[in-house]
């Protein structure tokens, strides 16, 4: 008989072996399914977001172009802002470019490109510091400033860095398109604009417009120029910082982290069809630069398409250029006249369908290059993109809403291209980067340019191999109350995104025991005893997979009830003299409420105010004492780094205020600290300077910080009783659209170990005419700019807008300020919901309706309504049988509520 132990050994050798293989992985040269990405929304409704650059721990900082800069959480998906320029924003200028600093982990660097306002018409590059998150302004050093022309075109803008440390930035080439009939812009004709001749920019050497730069930042602030750039130092009229030259409007760019590669789209010329005396159509470009060279315009296009020189004077074509040999002979050139050779660009397409990249469509466009992904430069994640798409570049379009990868081969050339998540929808996707995750981060600019756009935000689009893990989300309708006390739970919002888990188990534990105490999805529980629980739910896939979700319950005290009664209409005056009013205060544990301990205050605030909720043990309207100013603190991002009653980063806003209460300087003092920045009062962490601020905001944040004295609140100035006349008379002093606030407050004694409870209600009484663009819920439309103020486009029928919580009685009739627009169509007004009650309607409305002598934009429209008591959400609904669309929108400006 053979001994058993070689076998048994090489059995125990094979399931070694076996249990040490690595799972094959999947999806390295098969092209996953789209629906293994899931795009998660993690900020909408931004202001016409720029660019985005993730940080390593996942936050997200992003721009906006009017100025501010933000920042997500991805810890309590909370958005901050973190700083605020003040810019240009017309036209295409404002805050357009970010770039984090390599070593912004150890350095806290970004850096920015801006138009800063102001008489002077200059871009501007400059590097800050951020200090506990915020951005100190004090901290600029400007590095780089170029002449724009203002009012018109092409700014460009892009910021990013390559793996050296070398910083890019796009600059387009200021240029009018218009005066050239959307052909090439070579105007060189004397006493005509500067910006009719891009000759003086993109093709002139000894200028930095129509140019991407290539930069070394230094740790003083200044940079240097890295090796092989286009112009060497030194040579004569040019510029050393150039890297690529002959660009018209290079948006968005990107660098190859392994390759140095850079990549931009390039936005062409409008001119839809060739012309024999002047030149090719318009097409859009995405670029490839693996060195320094020059990309052609404004003498060739696409794959090197001569344009005609054009005599505008004698309105002759005299010759076609040479992209080998272009030259610059123009009046306004301060450069070389012989340029590099002309390189052609990488993809382009037009208007129309293209011969060359058919699969890229037709229609609007707007080219934009995104990064290349490496597989092998993220750590392994659950949510990375697979080896597919190892070595690949995602370029976009922001008009056309689609993203398409590209496979190169080894010597970096086009290979082939595929849509990116076709039945995706992407609206104006803006930038893209790969955070340190794997993910693809995407910032969308939304629907409408120069427009602050409910379809805008910031979104992750996740990648799963395998199976994904659930989303828990759990509310209730009430988390305070005495015992017992019976709490209705909601699972509402929690999902799979796998359809084969879409049977989800709910656990539910109330007490925080341990022990699962329910599986409905949406239970009730009864706290008998008192204190504070925190029940979690977990969702559990049909895999095993989970995710929980943790809530507060306060058992033991009562919250307090509020109410307020008027004997008009809450929500909006008319001119009334005075209004009568009294106030009611009950509460379970307390018994008879002495009127002494109501806190009741009125106010009057000239330019109005927006409403801001805050968390109080629960959330609540905020008091009106000082609204404005906590408005402003609020804005500023001040409440990132203090507490109301709690120190964070710095002190709490409490402390400030018993500190400096009683100095008289104390006011002066802050207003200075926070102006001039610093630290050192309270520890050792650094303020930023506020000094972007205007001197009257800084006041009001003041204001209310030395408001919050619990010494002070007990008698505020503006206090009331619970029960008198107010008087209405400030807004016809002042002549402005001002807004009333009556608060009441009142804090219970708490009970049975249970602090108190504070509780605060607010009538807020507006002028009764809204702008169209400060409504609540929006469908279909879109907020645009015109002549500093927002009106509402109607894009679609069926698109509504709607208004929160307003108080009907009294109100007889809408009036509507309109522009058709050449479009026609009718609005209809319900309540309660979009598929409400009907109290209006309108007939079909059109430029037929603008009465003879109304020359101006706008004209009204009067709309009887049926009278409602009582607060009711209001919809007003566009309907159209002749259509609209995002170029053709039925316009409005106000709504007026009017009581005759």
């Amino acid at each position: 008989m053979k001994p058993l132990l070689p076998t048994i050994l090489f059995s125990a050798m094979v399931i070694v072996f076996a249990s040490c293989q690595t799972e094959e992985e999947k999806f390295v040269t098969e092209k996953p399914e789209d629906s293994r990405f899931t795009k998660i929304a993690l900020v909408e409704k931004l202001d016409e977001p720029m660019e985005l650059e993730v940080l390593s721990d996942g936050r997200v900082i992003f721009i906006e172009r009017k100025g501010k800069v933000k920042m997500y959480e991805p810890s309590n998906g909370a958005t901050k802002e973190i700083g605020f320029l003040d810019v240009f924003y017309e036209s295409e200028d404002g805050l357009l470019g970010l770039a984090k600093d390599p070593g912004f982990d150890k350095n806290q660097w970004i850096y920015l490109y801006y138009s800063p306002s102001g008489s002077i018409s200059i871009n501007r590059l400059s590097r800050f510091t951020l200090v506990n998150d915020m951005i100190d302004i004090a901290s600029e050093k400007i590095m780089l400033e170029n002449p724009h022309y203002r009012g018109c075109c092409h700014s460009g803008g892009s910021l990013e860095f390559d793996s050296k440390g070398n910083l890019f930035l796009s600059l387009g080439d200021d240029t009018t398109p218009f005066e050239s009939d959307n052909y090439n812009p070579i105007d060189e004709r004397k006493g005509r604009p500067e910006n009719v001749d891009a000759q003086r920019s993109s093709g002139n050497s000894n200028d930095l417009r129509g140019g991407i730069l290539r930069i070394t930042p230094q740790p003083d602030g200044t940079y240097t120029i890295p090796e092989g750039n286009l112009f060497p130092v030194g040579t004569p009229d040019t510029r050393p910082e150039i890297y690529v030259k002959g660009n018209r409007n290079p948006f968005r760019i990107s660098v190859d982290q392994k390759n140095g590669n850079l990549y931009w789209g390039e936005v062409g010329p409008d001119a839809s069809n060739d012309s024999l005396q002047r030149g090719p159509r318009g097409y859009d470009e995405v670029n490839q630069a693996k060195k320094a060279g020059f990309f052609g315009w404004p003498y060739l296009i696409a794959n090197n398409k001569p344009y005609w020189y054009y005599d505008f004077e004698k309105q002759e074509s005299i010759f076609e250029y040479d992209p080998n040999a272009p030259v610059n002979n123009s009046p306004n050139n301060t450069g070389v006249k012989q340029l590099p050779p002309a390189q052609p660009a990488f993809i382009w397409y037009p208007y129309a369908d293209s011969e060359d990249f058919p699969q890229l469509g037709s229609g609007g466009r707007n080219a934009m290059a995104g990064p290349v992904y490496y597989h092998d430069m993220f750590p392994k994640t659950e949510v990375k993109f697979p080896k597919y798409y190892h070595g690949k570049l995602f370029i976009y379009d922001w008009m056309r809403n689609w993203i398409f990868t590209v496979t190169m081969d080894e010597n970096s050339d086009l290979d082939s291209m595929e849509r990116f998540l076709p039945n995706v929808v992407f609206d104006k996707p803006v930038d893209m980067q790969f955070g340190p995750d794997g993910a693809l981060y995407v910032l969308e600019y939304g629907t409408y340019w120069s427009a602050q756009n409910d379809d805008s935000g910031l979104y992750k689009i996740e990648f799963s191999a395998g199976n994904r893990k659930p989303i828990a989300k759990a509310s209730v309708e009430k988390n305070q109350g005495a015992a017992p006390f019976t709490v209705q739970f909601s699972s509402e919002g929690s999902m799979d995104f796998d359809k084969e888990d879409s049977l989800l188990v709910y656990e539910w534990d109330f007490e925080g025991t341990g022990k699962v105490q329910s599986r409905d999805p949406n239970p009730s529980f009864t706290f008998e005893k008192t204190g504070i629980f925190k029940p979690i739910l977990t969702v559990r896939d049909g895999d095993g997979k989970t995710d929980t979700y943790q809530l507060e319950v306060t058992v033991g005290n009562d919250p307090p009830l509020i109410s307020v009664k008027m004997d008009h209409n809450q929500s909006f005056y008319w001119g009334n003299p005075s209004i009568d009013y009294k106030v009611m205060v009950t509460d379970k544990e307390d018994g008879e409420i002495q009127e002494e301990k109501i806190l009741v205050t009125w106010d009057y605030l000239e330019n109005g105010f927006d409403r801001v909720e805050a968390a109080e043990g629960h959330q609540i309207k905020l008091p009106s004492a000082t609204l404005m100013g906590q408005n402003l603190t609020v804005k500023s991002g001040c409440n990132a780094c203090h507490g109301i009653d709690n120190p964070s980063i710095g002190p709490s806003y409490v402390s400030v205020a018993v500190k400096y209460e009683s100095d008289q300087e104390g006011k002066n003092y802050l207003i200075q600290k926070i102006t001039n920045g610093g630290g050192g009062v309270w520890g050792e962490r650094q303020m930023p300077s506020h000094s972007h601020l205007p001197k009257g905001d800084i006041e009001a944040m003041v204001d209310y910080v030395l408001s919050l004295s619990p010494n002070k609140q007990s008698s505020p100035k503006n206090r009331i009783a619970a029960q008198g006349s107010l008087k209405l008379d400030q807004h016809s002093k002042t002549n402005q659209n001002g807004t009333y606030l009556l608060t009441v407050s009142y804090q219970d004694n708490g009970s049975k170990g249970i602090s108190p409870i504070l509780r605060r209600d607010q009538i807020v009484l507006r002028n009764p005419m809204l702008q169209a663009a400060d409504a609540d819920y929006f469908k279909g439309t879109a907020k645009a700019n015109w002549e500093d103020s927002k009106l509402v486009k109607f894009t679609e029928n069926l698109s509504y807008i709607g208004f929160s919580g307003i108080d009907l009685s009294e109100v007889k009739n809408l009036v509507l300020s309109l522009d058709p627009n050449k479009k026609s169509g009718w609005f209809e007004v319900r309540v309660g919901n979009v598929d409400g009650k009907l109290i209006g309607k309108t007939p079909v409305l059109s430029e037929e309706n603008r009465p003879k002598n109304k020359q101006n934009k706008w004209f009204d429209y009067s709309l009887q309504i049926e009278e409602t008591n009582g607060r009711e959400d209001l919809y007003i609904i566009f309907k159209t049988e002749t259509g609209v669309d995002i170029w053709g929108s039925f316009l409005m400006n106000t709504v007026s509520f009017t009581s005759d």
